[in-house]
């Protein structure tokens, strides 16, 4: 069941009314995506990698997202090394803006230093972890190349989802996952809890599905394993470990698991998400966010003290929404 409509059932049964949240006004919340499009090394791939920028671009159109492409045009006097490090420059540092940042092609790792081929020169991860060290912005980092699972501990932080498409710097072959997980994003298929729209955590996990089934229909071994980190402990969630968009395993240590911020970032936001104010999607974001933690740290908490507290997230939730439809009760 949707949040809205849990938070809304504990509403009336409580014969509470719903009151207008007093938020402060916030800049737009319009999603911003960067992709950049690596040195193809062969034809047959220089044809994949533009199909896939090409899709994302038609996302990014239906969206009504800000979209910029590098390392398409035709090579100038500025490398796209340089051209990179400038579009990052330029965008704000702060706000509730959430930035995508989607690297397509190949990727190396000599056993220290990963590395994403660039037309010219090669962008290291030791770079791109710097160049987002001001940013305090919800970011988003899809590495979809080969041997990228050093880009998600070297980029881990908070507010920021890290998708990689191997688990290991050393699965150094080509990464079919990028292709599905645009396709993905697109595919209503993909909406794994049915509110109408797709996330970026259910395009990680459909995507998987199909490059699994890719390997496993062909009779190959994979030479590709995604992984997904949003909680800022640089691990990363193998897709496996998820029952619908839930992770049901977690790393040892006690650490938070992966999930709950990735299902905030979504591409192509549905009807009634783009009705919400920017200030109202952030809280609405923050009190999810806590209604999540709340949850996984329910077996430390007293049987009273865990519902008395879900209680209070749940009526501050239900009061950033109008009162659902009459005939909307029971269609969930």
């Amino acid at each position: 069941m949707k949040p809205w409509l849990v938070a809304w059932g504990l509403i009336a049964g409580l014969g509470l009314a719903a009151a207008e949240p007093a938020l402060p006004p916030a800049a737009p919340a319009d999603t911003a995506v960067l992709v950049v499009v690596g040195a193809a090394g062969e034809d047959q791939y220089g044809t994949v990698f533009a199909n896939e920028a090409a899709d994302w671009q038609k996302l990014c159109s239906e969206a009504g997202a800000k979209c910029r492409v590098i390392g398409q045009a035709a090579e100038g006097p500025v490398a796209d090394h340089e051209l990179l490090r400038q579009a990052l420059e330029a965008e704000p540092k702060d706000g509730l803006t959430k930035l995508w940042l989607v690297l397509i092609g190949h990727g190396t790792f000599d056993g220290r230093e990963a590395k994403f081929n660039l037309r010219g020169p090669d962008l290291t991860v030791t770079e791109l972890a710097l160049w987002l060290l001001p940013f305090h912005r919800p970011l988003a980092v899809i590495d979809t190349s080969s041997a990228s699972a050093p880009f998600l501990s070297k980029l881990s932080g908070p507010d920021r989802a890290i998708v990689t498409a191997t688990r290991s710097g050393d699965e150094q072959n080509y990464a079919r996952f990028g292709p599905d997980f645009v396709a993905a994003l697109a595919d209503p298929k993909s909406d794994l809890d049915k509110d109408g729209e797709v996330s970026l955590l259910e395009a990680f996990l459909s995507a998987s599905a199909r490059v699994a089934e890719y390997y496993k229909t062909e009779g190959r071994l994979a030479t590709e394993h995604a992984l997904i980190d949003d909680n800022g402990d640089g691990l990363g969630t193998p897709p496996d470990w998820f029952e619908g968009v839930r992770a049901v395993k977690k790393a040892g240590g006690g650490a938070a698991v992966d999930g709950p911020l990735a299902q905030q970032f979504v591409l192509i936001p549905s009807a009634a998400e783009r009705q919400l104010s920017p200030g109202v999607r952030a809280e609405r974001d923050r009190l999810e966010l806590a209604v999540a933690h709340l949850r996984e740290g329910k077996a430390k908490l007293p049987e009273d003290q865990y519902y008395a507290q879900l209680e209070a997230l749940l009526l501050q939730l239900a009061r950033l929404y109008p009162p659902p439809p009459a005939d909307a009760a029971g269609s969930d």
